[in-house]
């Protein structure tokens, strides 16, 4: 799958700071939140979505090429931050698509503001509180190991090959997860009682070899939204959409493009 749309991207002036965003694609806006990486890059998965919307994937407030919104310190502060974006862009409502962390943020977003959100594409996310399946803790291993917890074919993971500039942006991610995820720990307590208020037609997408969600995570998300639909992508790690992003689009684009999505 190689990409042939250009992504526009640009810089826009929120409160708290500038963000960087990249933009591309025809047709009903697409929201794109990305997980623990993936900030700045316009990667064969968005590419995908843009043959049949206008995907907008900005960089998350501290992460990529945003700046640090200094004031901002909790996952509320980032799903607000979504709701100005989309008021700011001029966006009613759109489909969210969120990959991890990315994926608990759609969630939250489409918990606090049903109407903005028509579809949700949950892709091995995270953000809930399961005490009998916990997520593994990537804070403690080191980025070796982290790989090997992210990928289940590490050979796909991206090469850094010992470039500075991408050491330094991981460790700033890394770092803003944990700013705004460490208590509690990549969880909000409340949020499996409050799926409820979700009316979007949701997605779950699930890693089949994922090693930092239990598969408990995805299931429950599956459960607690009304009508969601649950898929596993099968010999994929947790950064499924990176690892094999065709076997992703393939399912998230049939859900997207599916008729009754259109009625």
């Amino acid at each position: 799958m190689t990409p042939t749309t250009t992504a526009a991207e640009s810089r826009l002036a929120m409160p708290g700071g500038e963000i960087s965003l990249l933009r591309g694609g025809d047709g009903p806006p697409l929201l794109f939140l990305h997980g623990g990486g993936g900030a700045g890059a316009w990667s064969p998965l968005h590419e995908a979505l843009s043959r049949h919307f206008d995907v907008i994937a900005p960089d998350h407030p501290r992460m990529g090429r945003s700046d640090d919104f200094e004031s901002f310190g909790a996952i509320d502060d980032l799903v607000l931050h979504y709701d100005d974006l989309l008021d700011e862009l001029g966006i009613p409502s759109a489909t969210v698509v969120g990959a991890s962390f990315g994926a608990w943020l759609a969630a939250e977003l489409a918990v606090l503001a049903p109407a903005r959100v028509e579809q949700l594409v949950l892709m091995a996310p995270i953000g809930l509180r399961l005490p009998d399946h916990p997520v593994t803790d990537i804070f403690l291993m080191h980025p070796e190991q982290r790989v090997a917890a992210a990928f289940h074919d590490t050979s796909r993971a991206p090469a850094m090959d010992g470039d500075i500039d991408a050491f330094v942006q991981a460790y700033r991610d890394m770092s803003a997860i944990a700013h705004y995820a460490w208590k509690p720990f990549m969880s909000d307590p409340k949020l499996e009682g409050r799926l409820r208020r979700v009316r979007a037609r949701t997605l779950v997408v699930a890693a089949g070899e994922d090693r930092i969600v239990p598969r408990a995570h995805p299931e429950c998300y599956a459960e607690r939204i009304a009508d969601a639909r649950l898929v596993v992508v099968e010999d994929v790690g947790h950064a499924l959409d990176v690892e094999r992003p065709e076997a992703v689009a393939d399912v998230v684009v049939s859900f997207l493009s599916a008729e009754e999505a259109r009625s």
